[in-house]
């Protein structure tokens, strides 16, 4: 029987393969068997503290074991977890546990510095699982009635790039088929090893990794953030067949190898993956040269569980395109009427599927400001078709710049700057004047050692872009401000442009 909640999918493993590791971390190895019994301590103790089904659950955690057996706990009793980054600050994670009405807050002490800190302020006491702390948030949490969102697996809370975060709630239905969708596209089986710090607070951590991996049998080399080191160290060491992560993660890569200058290796490696923001092209070719192999690339958003499109093992692409709609995921490239546009016309993207959110968690209104007539959800992003299908996407609608009359894709701005040498990492906003124009600022992050000649990239933007797409101010960064997840943080830069 095909399983209709997510923790099913650790039942069947725990059962037909008891003894097999399926988490690398690096205090020690954890079996499928393991993690269930931590799994079924951590049902118990959700029981013992009143937790009903659609109660929320806040878990404060950074990337462990006990953090997937929290998850595996609230989906086995209904309830809804809501993941939470430990290196958040105090206010910012009182303020998601208020938005979530949640019931109980757990925090993986034991694995997490900041998680401690965190439980200790809460004045949280231990749970019955080992290394996790729990401290009750409201008691007079309401459950919710509304069976139309009976199906929820979790809340995530987006990054809030562009403003406050919302309450994503991802449905059992959708993890399950976007897991199904994302282990047969890379062929996932029981020798393979994904390398995981992408936080499982995120879809991309639970869809693409976590529930990819338990449908197809891989095991994850579990780590609770990203250190250059230490993933160079597992690829030569432990076996990492699977090498995914945002466009941020492989730059710093890549800017480590530089500055150490280290010679690689990757013996298992066998498949290389990108998403959750804008490729640049430089960027992919020097990937694509480090490691002899396709950078595969995808769209996806918190709103949809996992990626709509996603490139073809089988047939690579030299370009930026994000490949082809998945399995049951539908797209459609909108103007500002409404109307569909011809391809390599750019516009809003548009799409539907088994993947899309069952709603943001009590705002009807923010619900309503997405959803359109037909089920399709409006998703803020730009990008246009190729004649063969392929999407390809060119950045957000609220920060596209108006200059001059014209429409600025900063996406653009930043693939010329980022090919100039010495450019490490650029991202492009735009400012209001007083005029209702906007001012092009461009912000970039240098390669260790290189010194930037703002003359000779003027005049090479000059060659390259229109003038009115040209940048009024460059100015220099030590390090992009970005969330976990790899995404820059663009709305921290503007506010440094005063």
């Amino acid at each position: 029987m095909a399983p209709m909640r997510i923790h099913e999918l650790l039942e069947a493993r725990a059962s037909r393969t008891p003894a097999e590791v399926f988490l690398f971390e690096p205090t020690g190895s954890v079996s499928y068997a393991g993690l269930q019994a931590m799994a079924e301590a951590a049902t118990q103790d959700l029981l013992a503290a009143g937790v009903r089904p659609t109660d929320r659950v806040l878990l404060v955690a950074e990337n462990c074991a006990a953090h997937i057996a929290l998850l595996m706990a609230c989906s086995r009793v209904g309830a809804w977890s809501c993941g939470v980054n430990a290196r958040m600050s105090p206010g910012e994670i009182a303020a998601i546990a208020e938005r979530a009405d949640a019931r109980l807050r757990y925090f993986t002490a034991e694995a997490s510095d900041a998680a401690r800190q965190h439980a200790s302020r809460a004045g949280a006491v231990p749970s019955a699982l080992p290394g996790v702390m729990r401290s009750a948030v409201r008691a007079d949490a309401r459950p919710e009635t509304d069976p139309a969102l009976a199906d929820t697996a979790a809340i995530i809370f987006t990054s809030g790039t562009s403003g406050t975060p919302k309450g994503v709630m991802v449905s059992h239905h959708g993890l399950l088929h976007f897991g199904r969708v994302s282990a047969r596209a890379r062929s996932l089986g029981e020798r393979d090893r994904v390398y995981a710090f992408l936080p499982m607070t995120h879809i991309f951590g639970i869809g693409t990794v976590l529930v990819a991996a338990l449908t197809g049998g891989a095991a994850l080399v579990l780590r609770a953030s990203f250190s250059p080191a230490d993933m160079l160290h597992a690829l030569e060491h432990e076996e990492v067949s699977n090498l995914l992560g945002p466009p941020t993660m492989y730059a710093r890569l890549l800017a480590h190898i530089e500055a150490e200058r280290i010679v690689p290796r990757f013996p298992a490696l066998r498949y290389v993956y990108t998403g959750s923001a804008p490729l640049d092209l430089g960027l992919k070719q020097r990937v694509e040269a480090l490691f002899g192999q396709p950078l595969h690339y995808g769209y996806g958003l918190s709103e949809y569980a996992g990626s709509v499109f996603l490139t073809r093992v089988e047939a690579p692409r030299a370009d930026t395109a994000a490949g082809y709609a998945v399995e049951g995921g539908e797209a459609r490239i909108v103007g500002p009427d409404g109307k569909d546009l011809a391809p390599g016309e750019t516009g809003e993207i548009w799409m539907r599927g088994p993947g899309l959110m069952l709603g943001y968690f009590r705002d009807a209104a923010a619900t309503a400001q997405v959803m359109r007539r037909g089920g399709w959800y409006a998703s803020g992003d730009l990008g246009r078709f190729d004649a063969d299908g392929a999407l390809f996407v060119v950045g957000r609608l609220k920060e596209m710049i108006i200059r001059s009359g014209f429409n600025v894709y900063p996406a653009e701005i930043e693939t010329v700057i980022g090919r100039f040498a010495g450019v490490h990492l650029c991202a492009v906003v735009g400012v209001p004047e007083v005029d209702g124009n906007e001012q092009i600022v461009a912000f970039l992050e240098m390669k260790p050692g290189a010194a930037l000649d703002e003359a000779a990239l003027r005049a090479y933007l000059a060659e390259h872009l229109s003038p009115y797409k040209r940048p009024a101010r460059i100015e220099i960064i030590d390090a992009m401000p970005t969330t976990a997840n790899g995404k820059v943080l663009k709305r921290e830069l503007q506010a440094r442009c005063g």
